[in-house]
């Protein structure tokens, strides 16, 4: 199995939006998945973009992907934030969410970034576990909150 990765392209997006719905199935949120096309590609490739990708390909189908952004912590600095972090289901086990982890891990170094944060819930364990064989904090203190605007 070859696997390819890359920077994620205007042309993934369709791709990586189809992989954010099926990550909400999994985790019994589908309905939560409201950004449009349009707003989804402008902020990754329009003139000030506020998220970049890589992608996993495995014969030339993009597989897996890594969507991340600058955050900026009064504690901290600036730290890369893991928005997402896929693989199909089918291809989980395979290396393809390794590869992807491992290059955020250097696009933060790349970038200077003093760390790298993420979120997983609490009852994923494949995905705790796979966190687990990097040393990865686990905060149990927050809360995570928000508010809809629109």
């Amino acid at each position: 199995m070859e696997i390819t990765l890359r920077k994620a392209t205007r042309e993934d997006c369709d791709r990586i939006l189809e992989l954010v719905r099926e990550l909400a199935v999994f985790v019994k949120a589908e309905n939560e998945v409201t950004v449009s096309r349009e707003h989804f590609v402008e902020s990754g490739f329009g003139p000030r973009p506020v998220w970049w990708a890589f992608v996993a390909e495995v014969e030339g189908v993009v597989q897996g992907f890594a969507l991340y952004y600058i955050r900026f912590s009064t504690w901290k600095g600036q730290r890369l934030y893991l928005e997402d972090l896929l693989v199909t289901e089918e291809l989980r086990g395979k290396g393809l969410g390794k590869r992807l982890f491992e290059a955020v891990l250097e696009e933060a170094k790349h970038l200077k970034l003093n760390g790298v944060q993420w979120q997983v819930l609490d009852w994923n364990e494949p995905a705790i576990n796979f966190y687990k064989k990097y040393p990865s904090a686990f905060e149990r203190d927050y809360l995570n909150c928000s508010i809809s605007l629109l």
